[in-house]
């Protein structure tokens, strides 16, 4: 998933300041760090937005 793709989907569900908040500032236990932060450290932003859906329940017809 391109990063562009990541940030749309995040903001359409979450909302752009709550998007980035959660994105920031919120630790995903099963990443054991901010989703920042694990792009930035190589983790597929797939998998962080998997990691979100699943903590936050979207349904997973949106993943």
């Amino acid at each position: 998933m391109r990063l562009t793709e990541f940030q749309e989907l995040l903001h359409t569900e979450f909302g752009v300041s709550r998007g980035d908040t959660l994105l920031t500032d919120h630790v995903i236990p099963s990443l054991g760090r901010t989703g920042a932060a694990a792009i930035e450290a190589g983790t597929d932003p797939r998998d962080v937005w998997r990691a979100l859906c699943a903590e936050f329940d979207v349904p997973q017809a949106r993943w």
